[in-house]
């Protein structure tokens, strides 16, 4: 018995443990990730951005409701909200009350696919045939039928009400100790809402700092940012591959972005204008609530410390 059962029970067993520790262990384990960006000008000084990306709420979340609390601590200059609040149709008051106290800084957010529509159950699978298929999300898929409808306009309100600037397909500023912060936004690329010729043109002659701002990091995306000029490009959706192998890294993005760039921090370079951009990718802090598992890919926030770019 113990040589024609000992190895599948063992692999059955290993898979257990992996599935135990992927879900209870470290889809949990909460981390902030530091990153210094050198792209203000001579002079300035250095500007705290905290990025929370993909929080994917389902109602009863109180560790990641607590933690998210917590980070108002860091007392960043402002908040950059990169989508995919949700993942629960119940779950506005929870992400109300866990981004409250960030709310009570400056800030700007853009949606993601899954403010808007509920998830669906997958199989995780799929993302790798889509990604041999080069199909990702609407892009190349058929249109999605049947879905939930997230209540994304009460999410909408609750941030306009506390003075976050709404990035979908518009351009906005902040005033952070004088100095003006240009933020491009795109609603998501992920549900193909993006709308370029919107905001299209480049950064400001009047702005001190001009960012980038997108969910789904999409080629198209930062192909358009990078040649209009922006210096820093600040997108999520990856969730950093969320299932990840140790000592390799992502299989997939699902997007279209390689996956060297599937988290932190990269630059990329659009072909035709030979202009290059910092790209700040966030691997979030959620996951879906029908896959709630992350592997060598810890949930994540990040507080990005911009520097004089004379300093690279």
């Amino acid at each position: 018995m113990r040589a024609r059962y000992g190895v599948p029970l063992g692999i059955a067993a290993a898979g257990a443990a992996g599935l135990l520790y992927s879900a209870g262990f470290e889809a949990r384990s909460f981390r902030l990730r530091r990153v210094t960006v050198p792209v203000l000008p001579p002079g300035m000084r250095p500007l705290r951005v905290l990025q929370v990306s993909d929080i994917h709420m389902v109602s009863g979340q109180r560790k990641k409701q607590r933690w998210l609390r917590s980070l108002a601590g860091l007392r960043p200059d402002f908040v950059i909200n990169t989508g995919d609040n949700l993942s629960d149709p119940e779950g506005v008051p929870e992400v109300m009350d866990a981004l409250g106290p960030l709310m009570e800084f400056p800030g700007a957010y853009v949606f993601g696919s899954n403010d808007y529509y509920g998830p669906t159950l997958r199989n995780p699978a799929r993302y790798l045939f889509e990604k041999t298929q080069g199909r990702h999300g609407l892009n190349g898929n058929a249109p999605a039928v049947n879905v939930v409808h997230n209540p994304w306009e009460e999410l909408r309100d609750g941030f306009d009400a506390a003075g976050w600037l709404n990035l979908t397909n518009v351009r906005g500023s902040l005033k952070i100790d004088g100095y003006e912060i240009e933020l491009t936004g795109l609603d998501d690329p992920h549900v193909k809402r993006d709308r370029y010729a919107r905001v299209a043109g480049g950064p400001s002659d009047a702005a001190d700092l001009s960012l980038g701002i997108v969910h789904a990091p999409y080629l198209r995306a930062l192909d358009a940012f990078t040649a209009d000029g922006y210096p820093l490009i600040l997108a999520g959706h990856t969730h950093g591959g969320q299932l990840c192998i140790p000592f390799y890294g992502a299989l997939v993005t699902n997007c279209d972005l390689d996956t060297d760039r599937v988290k932190g921090l990269s630059t990329y370079t659009e072909e035709e204008s030979d202009r290059t951009s910092y790209l700040h990718v966030s691997a979030g802090c959620g996951t879906s609530r029908y896959t709630p598992v992350r592997f060598a890919c810890p949930p994540e926030v990040t507080l990005l410390t911009l520097t004089d770019r004379t300093s690279a």
